[in-house]
């Protein structure tokens, strides 16, 4: 095993997308998805 000291340490960069991006994909596939589900299956309002 090999050991590193702290300043490697700080420099390794893992992890794939943030949070943040991974956010704004659920998002808009939500909207879309509502898009289409209004279209295909419209409800009226009360």
């Amino acid at each position: 095993m090999i050991s590193i000291t702290d300043n490697e340490l700080y420099a390794v960069h893992g992890g794939g997308i943030g949070w943040g991006i991974a956010g704004l994909i659920a998002g808009f596939l939500t909207f879309v998805i509502g898009i289409v589900d209004g279209y295909m299956r419209p409800l009226k309002c009360n």
